[in-house]
């Protein structure tokens, strides 16, 4: 199966950290938008899409790269975010789906996060992800490979 991981980690570097655990179950190379060669994006079997959550949305980045896309049909695809809270992945998602990809599944996983009026605090979920955290997003890239591999 050949796999890549679009994502944009800026702040703590969770966002990075949880794709690159995915990665490695998926043998997924991980990349910035700016990274990637869009006419090579339908030789993928799956394409991963994630961001830190920023002021409620994925980072603007990751968001004008999937919009910018030409319309195709591709592969498929899911989405991942890190958040300090409970994040709305549906908007990522019709972005993606617009863009031609199936989207066969969506991962979260509470993040450290200092937004603005967080720091006043020191931060919510300090040392999230933590081993247990990048295992789980290791254990959804297995089963996520296996029902892929499967389905082709």
């Amino acid at each position: 199966m050949k796999a890549l991981i679009v994502c944009v980690s800026v702040s703590h570097g969770n966002t990075r950290r949880v794709a690159e655990a995915m990665g490695e179950v998926l043998e997924a190379t991980v990349v910035e938008p700016e990274q990637v060669d869009v006419d090579e994006l339908g030789s993928y079997d799956l394409v991963g899409f994630g961001s830190g959550i920023f002021h409620q949305r994925f980072h603007p980045r990751l968001r004008g790269f999937v919009r910018a896309l030409p319309k195709q049909r591709r592969g498929k695809a899911f989405v991942f975010a890190t958040s300090g809270f409970p994040p709305q992945l549906w908007p990522l998602e019709r972005l993606v789906r617009r863009s031609g990809f199936e989207v066969v599944d969506r991962f979260s996983v509470r993040a450290f996060d200092t937004w603005a009026p967080l720091l006043l605090v020191g931060g919510i979920n300090k040392g999230k992800p933590d081993a247990a955290d990048l295992e789980t997003a290791r254990e959804f890239a297995a089963g996520l490979r296996a029902r892929v591999t499967a389905g082709s």
